[in-house]
């Protein structure tokens, strides 16, 4: 059984441009890890002709790296509409801009099986919210251990609904 997750990207104006849905080790050190360690080698640009060696020129060249860096074959990611939600996601990782920086925040649900919808996103805990300079594993695994557990929103709206 797979840990599903989305990755959302926001522009500038705070809309999102990009929802990549990855199958499997969604979990933080799986993909929080990749996916940090990716956007720690990248630099935000405005532009081209003096960039360092690995650029971003703006979030939507960011958010076109990351998919060409991640999808590697057939399975895994996909993407989806930008408001996709109930993909089976435990873990949702929004990637977007502020004070120019580039920041991640990591929202963690219910536990999933099968791809059932789980944890609605405005129920998610936030495991971490911060400069992805200062993303670490450890900070997010400690967040999840001593949160209560996410309600499971699809298993409790069925069971109102057998009720």
């Amino acid at each position: 059984m797979g840990t599903r997750s989305l990755t959302l990207i926001k522009n500038e104006n705070g809309d999102t441009i990009c929802n990549m849905y990855r199958q499997y080790d969604g979990y933080p050190s799986g993909h929080g890890a990749e996916l940090a360690a990716f956007l720690q080698t990248g630099e935000l640009v405005n532009g081209f002709g003096t960039e360092p060696t690995f650029a971003f020129n703006g979030m939507g060249c960011l958010a076109a790296s990351l998919v060409k860096h991640f999808k590697d074959g057939i399975g895994n990611i996909y993407l989806e509409p930008p408001d996709a939600r109930d993909c089976g996601e435990e873990y949702i990782y929004t990637v977007y801009l502020k004070d120019g920086k580039i920041c991640l925040k990591v929202e963690a649900g219910a536990m999933t099986a099968f791809g059932l919808p789980g944890t609605k996103q405005e129920n998610m805990n936030t495991l971490f919210d911060d400069d992805i300079n200062h993303f670490t594993v450890v900070t997010c695994e400690l967040a999840e251990k001593q949160q209560p557990q996410p309600p499971n929103d699809f298993l409790d709206e069925q069971k109102k609904a057998d009720d």
